[in-house]
Parts: structure tokens; C-alpha cells; sequence
């Protein structure tokens, strides 16, 4: 199986299942969109009105020597791998704490509903519960020794005290129990001061920064509740926390949407603040949404897409490097067959928990009952469901079966696959077609990096 496209003036040929990537020239490109139809004496002969008989056999020659090499058509050898690893033991490496749920802004797309979460009241967690939340991971991490812990909200500098005091448990229980936590911090930065730069430069592995662009984008969906706008607040505060930490392990993350599908100028707005490490996402609605992105809007999206990576390619010229999230791929390592074959473990790897203690599989299915799995005091004990998402995979949805890019999203989000289509083993699709387009593009920047060098 092999994915064809053009990009920004390259030729490019993905090989599927091996990911060997090859930029072409025309006769090649055009040989390869026809060599699984067509027999070699036919293709010659469709394409000999555009190219040489000479120049069609050498190009199938090459072909011929990369089949060889197993770099093109290569059989998928990893169904009955996933299946086997699928049966393996579970352990948790990684929980979403709800630290607060409450917040202080009132941001318009925002699916945890200012941190109610589907009728759940608005409250902080407490120590306590926080506490065993840890015991829990500990408890349930296996011979894992890298153990990840995401603070979220809500808001989750409204309980600032409450981490803190989580975050020394954490470090007293490494040394107990030969772990290591990765802490990160996601926030909306209203709260930031330098106090609490200090201590997440020192704790904090990761931060994400939500802002949405350019101030008229981010103050019309991101205001606080009287209606004010919250850029003009959290932009020195962002730039000087980037400064602090070296331009590294941390990242400016935004939501664009019907309204701005000219989401690229607010890439760019944030690259030109000094921003390096930037992520501006498509929102996920419902076509009821006045802000929902829909299928009419993909052709904008995928030129905006497109431009982006030619600008970035530019600025890399220039060397006015930026990284863009959705845009960053690793050609040569990347993660293992398991990830891309399963995705982000929700619901069996990776787990929230609520300020009261209880384990949904992620934090897009908090307050949805029919997705409750145990709590941290108990452990799990929804079994069925956790043996549900153990099952999902790029194998267990049949749109993703023969997708290009199956590989490099790993299936995508069950929670919007859930939402969509009311089933784990789905895709939602026009997050799929955003994200083969970004794959194509990563590919492009790549190829463009490579022949600079």
C-alpha cells in the first residue's frame, strides 16, 4: 500500500506499512499511479506520449529495485501483533487529575462546560483524593518505572496549594517505589505569576498555555464571564514563562473555528510574539455550533494547511524555526508499533480522575455514567469497558484499515469517534481528513529539511 501526493512543489510517495518516504520526479510519480492497475507494456504505452520509452523502463527499474528492498508495496505484518499485545496485562502509566472543576474563564467551545463537565458540580479536589490517585498509579504501574501525571481542569491554578502538595508526595513516592513522575500542567494562564513559574520550571515537565491567536480570535471565544477578553492578561505572562524555560517543554495551545478558518494567521501572530513551541488545533463541535468546523469547510482548511507548511518552510530557510505540533513527525524512530498501532491508551494506559475520586477512561468522557470505570479508592472495576478500549485499535475500525495514515494517528480520538458516531471503534471524519492533510504536509517540511542539507 502505498499514498501519493504533491506538497508545496514536492513529489512524495509514502509507502504505507515499511513508512519509507521518497521524493520523486514526474515520470516516477506518474509510473506509480498506475503500476498496481496496469501491466508494465501498458503503462508504457499509456504514458509514452509525455515521457520516453527509454525514460519509462529506467523509471520502472527503480521501482522494481525499491519493491525489492521492501521500501515500496510492503505487506502490513502487524494485525496479528497488535491482537497479541492486546492480551497482554494492563498497567496505568498516566492519569488526567481534574484538580479543579471550576474555572474563571467562560470559553465558548469549551467541553468541559467552565468545568462542570456534563452536570457535575463545580468543585477543587482535595488532597486526599489527589493522594490516592497516586497510590493508585503507583499501585497499578506494573514494573513501569515512568509514570506520568497531567493537571488539568477546569482551572487548575484555582487549587494551586492542592498540587503543590501533590506534587512533593509524588517526589517522597519515587524514591519509595523506584518511580518517576513526569508532572505536567495545563493552564489558561490568567493566574500565572512568578511564583508559580518558579515552582513549574522546577516540577513541571511540560506545560501547555491555552491562547487562541490574535486577539480578536482568542477574546471572541476565550473571554472571562462578564464578557472582557483575556489576551491582553495572559500574553506577558506566556512570553516571559516561554523565556523562563528556554523556549523548551512547554507549548502555546490554541482552538481554531469556523470563525477563523484562517487559523494560520494565528500560528504566525504567535510564532512573531517569540512563541517557538506552538499548537493551534481544529475545535470539535456539533454541526449545530455556529463555531463547529464541518466538511464545507475543509477545502479553506486544507489550503491554510498547505501555506503554513510552505511558510514554515521559508522561515526555516531564513532560520526563524518554529515548531508546530501537528506538524512535528519523526521519519526515523517515533513511537513504538503498540502506540501507533493503539493510540493514546485511554481507558486502559491512560485514566481522569474527578475532584471525588472517580476513573473515567479520559477526560473527554468525565460525567458520562456510562463510561464511569472504578475509582481510586477501589480501583477498576468496569472491567467490561476497559477490555473495550483494550480492543481498540487501527484494526478494530474499518475506516482506518486502509487509511494512509493510520499509522501516524494511531486511529484517532475514541471520545469523538464516540461522540459522532456513538461508538469507540469509529472515526470522526473530518478530524480525519485535517489530519491527513497534516501528515502530508509534516512529510513536505521534512523533505524540504532534507534537501537543504
Amino acid at each position: 500500500m502505498i499514498h501519493q501526493f504533491k506538497n508545496n512543489g514536492f513529489n512524495i510517495v509514502l509507502d504505507v506499512n515499511s513508512g519509507a518516504i521518497h521524493v520523486v520526479d514526474d515520470i516516477v510519480y506518474d509510473v506509480l499511479e498506475l503500476y498496481e492497475k496496469e501491466t508494465k507494456e501498458q503503462i508504457v504505452q499509456k504514458l509514452s506520449g509525455t515521457y520516453k520509452e527509454a525514460d519509462l523502463q529506467e523509471a520502472l527499474e527503480e521501482i522494481e529495485e525499491l519493491i525489492d528492498q521492501k521500501m515500496l508495496f510492503t505487506k502490513d505484518e502487524y494485525e496479528d501483533y497488535i491482537y497479541d499485545f492486546s492480551k497482554r496485562p494492563t498497567v496505568v502509566k498516566a492519569l488526567c487529575l481534574h484538580i479543579a472543576h471550576d474555572c474563571n474563564l467562560s470559553c465558548r467551545y469549551c467541553f468541559a462546560e467552565e468545568g462542570e463537565y456534563h452536570g457535575q458540580k463545580r468543585e477543587l479536589m482535595s488532597y486526599e483524593v489527589g493522594k490516592a490517585a497516586l497510590d493508585f498509579l503507583i499501585a497499578n504501574s506494573g514494573s513501569r518505572r515512568n509514570l506520568e501525571v497531567d493537571f488539568f481542569g477546569g482551572e487548575p491554578l484555582m487549587n494551586f496549594d492542592v498540587v503543590k502538595r501533590l506534587v512533593a508526595y509524588g517526589r517522597e513516592q519515587e524514591k519509595l517505589h523506584d518511580k518517576n513522575f513526569r508532572f505536567t500542567l495545563t493552564t489558561n494562564g490568567t493566574l500565572l505569576n512568578d511564583d508559580i513559574m518558579e515552582f513549574a520550571n522546577k516540577e513541571m515537565s511540560n506545560v501547555v498555555l491555552s491562547i487562541d491567536g490574535r486577539k480578536e480570535v482568542n477574546d471572541r471565544m476565550r473571554p472571562f464571564p462578564k464578557g472582557a477578553g483575556s489576551y491582553d492578561i495572559i500574553v506577558p505572562k506566556f512570553q516571559k514563562f516561554a523565556e523562563s524555560r528556554n523556549q523548551e517543554k512547554y507549548y502555546v495551545r490554541g482552538t481554531f473555528t469556523h470563525h477563523n478558518l484562517d487559523f494560520s494567521k494565528d500560528v504566525l501572530h504567535l510564532a512573531d510574539l517569540g512563541f517557538e513551541q506552538i499548537s493551534v488545533e481544529p475545535v470539535v463541535a456539533q454541526p449545530e455550533d455556529d463555531y463547529a468546523i464541518t466538511e464545507d469547510d475543509l477545502p479553506v482548511l486544507f489550503e491554510e494547511y498547505d501555506n503554513l507548511a510552505g511558510e514554515m518552510m521559508k522561515r526555516n530557510r531564513l532560520g526563524k524555526t518554529f515548531n508546530f505540533f501537528h506538524f512535528m513527525i519523526d521519519l526515523e524512530g517515533g513511537p513504538c508499533v503498540a502506540k501507533r498501532l493503539s493510540g493514546c491508551g485511554s481507558g486502559t494506559e491512560y485514566l481522569a480522575v474527578t475532584p471525588t475520586g472517580e476513573l473515567y477512561p479520559c477526560h473527554q468522557f468525565v460525567g458520562n455514567e456510562d463510561f464511569l470505570m472504578g475509582t481510586v479508592f477501589k480501583g477498576i472495576e468496569n472491567t467490561d469497558l476497559q477490555t473495550e478500549f483494550k480492543s481498540c485499535n487501527v484494526y478494530s475500525k474499518e475506516k482506518c484499515r486502509k487509511c494512509f495514515a493510520k499509522f501516524y494517528c494511531s486511529g484517532g480520538c475514541a471520545a469523538n469517534s464516540f461522540n459522532f458516531h456513538g461508538s469507540i471503534h469509529d472515526a470522526y471524519d473530518v478530524g480525519c481528513e485535517l489530519q491527513k492533510k497534516r501528515i502530508e504536509c509534516a512529510i513536505a517540511i521534512e523533505a524540504a529539511k532534507a534537501q537543504e542539507v
